[in-house]
């Protein structure tokens, strides 16, 4: 007769465990990646006309300060990332 396992019995000294399949790894990203902007306008930045009629003499003419500043708010929002690492079906047990 061969070896018969107890396995409710007594503690035998053996550790019976029970594998199945399983799905393994998922990952995900959400990336933004990139964004590209065309053109930018901002504003027609001439600077200061100055109108300066006959003179005679020395002149000196001063347009004063010009500054024109831009502000761009940019996103490249990834939105959300699903994985599923789902082992499937017909999946074997087997004790070892």
């Amino acid at each position: 007769m061969g070896f018969v396992r107890d396995w409710f019995g007594a503690d035998e000294g053996v550790t019976d465990v029970a594998s199945a399949g399983n799905g393994g790894v998922a990952t995900s990203s959400a990336n933004g990646g990139a964004v590209s902007l065309g053109n930018v306008n901002s504003g027609g930045n001439a600077g200061n006309a100055v109108g300066v009629g006959d003179t005679v003499g020395s002149v000196a003419v001063d347009g004063g300060d010009v500054s024109n500043s831009t502000d761009l708010g940019v996103s490249a929002n990834g939105g959300t990332a699903i994985s599923d690492a789902s082992g499937g079906s017909y999946n074997l047990a087997f004790v070892s």
